[in-house]
């Protein structure tokens, strides 16, 4: 995805000059590793995602990659069949998530989570809701002690199917008198057979772990192989 950002990049932590565009791309894999493992409704699974935020334009540079995200996962699924204010719910989740961007010094950035999350549907209509806990680390050696005041402790993903295209929505908020949070809001449509295009808005915190304290505006427009509605 090509994005663009009016909010200065620039921090102390680069040895380089940000511009404000650059292309946004992220790489997720799902698959099960144990099936059944506490009956026929539950299968252990291992996810991955990362993301990138590249300069790709920046050729005074050598168009580096500004940050690097990476996310393992892995956790039990159960598969449920319940019926709720007019809702199906039809999963529900509970895992162990790792998040750092693999940099060391004032750049370095990561932390650990615990999360429960649900997913439900009707007809056109779907989302999916998750709560985490934040692992406590040594705080003499913790990167961002105070990341959930920024990130939260859950987020909220809406979903629409408007004809062949989506439109959804994930929210995020502390929760808290200073309140901060993040909003990022998507419209996919098939592009071709096999590849969505689709537009993006995201405002708030958080979107990189590099700037989960400052917040940032960005719009974008690119290419997926799949949609997750």
């Amino acid at each position: 995805m090509g994005a663009y950002t009016p909010n200065r990049l620039a921090s102390d932590v680069y040895d380089f000059k940000p511009q404000n565009t650059e292309a946004k791309f992220q790489l997720s894999f799902q698959f099960n590793w144990w099936d059944h493992p506490f009956g026929k409704n539950t299968v252990f699974y291992f996810g991955y995602s990362q993301l990138s935020f590249w300069q790709v334009y920046n050729s005074s540079v050598s168009a580096p990659f500004r940050e690097t995200n990476y996310e393992p996962e892995i956790g039990l699924d159960i598969t449920t069949d319940t019926h709720l204010a007019g809702l199906d719910f039809r999963k529900v989740r509970m895992s162990f998530i790792h998040q750092s961007n693999g940099q060391g010094g004032l750049r370095s950035r990561s932390w650990n989570r615990l999360a429960v999350q649900t997913g439900f549907e009707h007809g056109n209509f779907a989302g999916s809701l998750r709560g985490w806990y934040r692992i406590p680390e040594n705080r003499a050696t913790d990167d961002n002690p105070d990341i959930t005041d920024y990130l939260g402790y859950g987020d909220l993903t809406l979903g629409y199917k408007l004809g062949t295209g989506t439109v959804s929505a994930t929210v995020r908020n502390n929760l808290k008198s200073q309140n901060r949070g993040s909003v990022e809001l998507n419209y996919s449509f098939p592009f071709n057979q096999h590849v969505q295009a689709y537009v993006q808005y995201f405002n708030g915190y958080g979107e990189s772990l590099i700037d989960y304290n400052r917040s940032i505006n960005r719009i974008g427009i690119g290419f997926s192989l799949n949609n997750w509605f």
